[in-house]
């Protein structure tokens, strides 16, 4: 029997997304939207000189599990450069389409059951994508 799509966890994730707060002052932001099921989500985030992640802001809305994975993004991308952030968002891609093993981001173990719900992979990528795009942004002012 499969784990439950929705489950304590994935909730208690979804609702941490109020631990990062928008911060219209961070220095690069995107909006982004998941066409099929019509999560969005816009994103506030900040670098170091090296280009590395030292905070993010956001505001989702989206499925508890596209809220759940823009937390462990949230939780998990400082210290991160973007080249990082996108190996994982093409893992994270490559193993909804069923190559590869569940990616290695801390948590992401947890969205595991959200792989037979095509639906709900817009949701979930939706973060990384809108942090790829704010990332290229830094680079494009570079």
């Amino acid at each position: 029997m499969s784990a439950p799509l929705y489950n304590r966890d994935i909730l208690a994730l979804a609702v941490a997304t109020a631990e990062h707060l928008p911060n219209p002052g961070a220095r690069y932001h995107a909006s982004a939207r998941a066409p099929l099921c019509g999560s969005r989500i816009i994103l506030d985030l900040d670098t170091d000189e090296g280009g590395r992640v030292t905070a993010i802001g956001m505001h989702v809305e989206a499925c508890a599990l596209g809220q759940a994975a823009a937390t462990l993004l949230a939780r998990h991308a400082p210290g991160r450069e973007i080249d990082a952030i996108r190996a994982v968002r093409d893992a994270i891609a490559g193993w909804f389409g069923g190559t590869g093993d569940v990616p290695d981001w801390p948590g992401f173990d947890l969205l595991a059951p959200a792989r037979d719900y095509p639906a709900r992979h817009g949701a979930i990528l939706l973060p990384f994508d809108a942090a790829i795009t704010a990332l290229e942004e830094r680079g494009a002012r570079v």
